[in-house]
């Protein structure tokens, strides 16, 4: 079955940091762009970041913009979150996903696919 696998979520302070991987099982993320997004209790989905094939190319959303970095490794078959300055309404399950257009037009969840588990990120004091 073809699936990302997310981790490296936990529970971390207000400001803190945390750094979310995302691999993939029965494929490899080296030929997609990817896409990282998040989801928290009684709120819809919403995209948080993407970045292109080749790594070159990148996005935010709005309320993550300067706190959070997307990198990729591909030679590890790895996309990474770096997320910094982390803030109680950051609390969600992070999920990442294929984007098959290749665009990272996160507006477009539907154009995702392969979503993992999620990993649960949780910022509280």
């Amino acid at each position: 079955q073809l699936q990302l696998v997310e981790s490296g979520g936990g529970l971390v302070q207000p400001g803190g940091s945390l750094r979310l991987s995302c691999a993939a099982s029965g494929f490899t993320l080296d030929g997609y762009a990817i896409g990282w997004f998040r989801q928290a209790p009684g709120k819809e989905r919403e995209g948080v970041s993407c970045i292109s094939r080749g790594g070159g190319v990148t996005n935010y959303a709005d309320p993550v913009k300067g706190r959070f970095t997307i990198s990729r490794d591909n030679a590890k078959k790895l996309v990474y979150l770096q997320m910094n300055s982390l803030k109680p309404e950051d609390t969600a399950t992070y999920y990442c996903a294929v984007d098959m257009t290749a665009m990272c037009r996160l507006e477009y969840q539907y154009r995702f696919r392969y979503w993992g588990q999620g990993t649960q990120v949780t910022v509280s004091s």
